[in-house]
This record gives structure tokens, sequence and C-alpha cells, in this order.
């Protein structure tokens, strides 16, 4: 059971690093299709300086989450992931002030804060036990 939640917690963090990858690049090549998608409207007049400062935002935090992982830092990780759910409770509430909001657009932020605390607990756990093993011996371990 253990190693089962290992690994999917491994997997999860991958995603979720990957996920943010993509959200930053889709807020860099289309930034309106990407607003859209994250819960508002704006009208910009051409001016994507939000978006671009969004999805700077978000290549980083991905691409931290993702290196973190893949350097098997699991205590810096999870301190990320913990601390993290601060960034998509912001957005959540920008979301949910706009005057004509769905509730479909607060699930994705929703998931996030989820998966922030319980991935972020999970690394801080199992951060003393597994120390720096690899990610396949934490995934493994009894």
């Amino acid at each position: 059971m253990i190693n089962t939640f290992r690994t999917i917690a491994w997997w999860l963090t991958l995603l979720t690093g990957l996920t943010l990858v993509f959200i930053g690049a889709r807020f860099f090549i289309a930034p309106d299709l990407a607003e859209t998608a994250f819960g508002i409207n704006v009208n910009t007049g051409g001016d994507y300086s939000f978006h671009y400062i969004k999805a700077g935002r978000d290549l980083f935090s991905g691409i931290i989450i993702i290196i973190l992982l893949l350097m098997k830092e699991y205590r810096a990780l999870g301190m990320l992931l913990l601390l993290a759910p601060i960034v998509p409770t912001v957005d959540m509430s920008i979301v949910m002030s706009q005057p004509h909001y769905k509730i479909a657009f607060i699930y994705p932020h929703l998931t996030a804060i989820i998966l922030g605390i319980v991935l972020g607990i999970a690394y801080l756990w199992n951060a003393k036990t597994i120390g720096r093993r690899s990610s396949e011996q934490w995934m493994h371990k009894d």
C-alpha cells in the first residue's frame, strides 16, 4: 500500500510540473485562449503583459517542481508543494471575483490546492526516511 501511494505521489508530482509548464507555454503562445481557460476575460487591447507574467510564473513553478523531483530533493520539494497552494488560492479568488464566472473554472484551482497540500505533506513526512534515495527506491520502499 505504501509503495502504491509513493508511486502515485511521484507521478502526480511529475504531472503537476508538466501541467504547469503546459499552462505557462500556452499563456505565451495563445494568451487569449489561455485567459479563457483560466476563467477570466479581460479586454487587454492587445497588451498581454498580465498573460506573460502568469506564463513566466507557471513555467518557473513547473520547471522547479520537475527539477526537484528528478534531483530527488524531496524535502525541498515538500516545502515548495506545501507553500505552492498560495498561488492557486489567489488565482481562484480572482476567478471568483469575475461577474460571470462558471463553477467549472474553480475545479482546476481547487485541485491544485489539494494536490499541493497532500503532496507537500507526503514528501515532508517521508523526507527523513527516504533521504537522497532514488525515486525508484523511494517508491518501492517497504
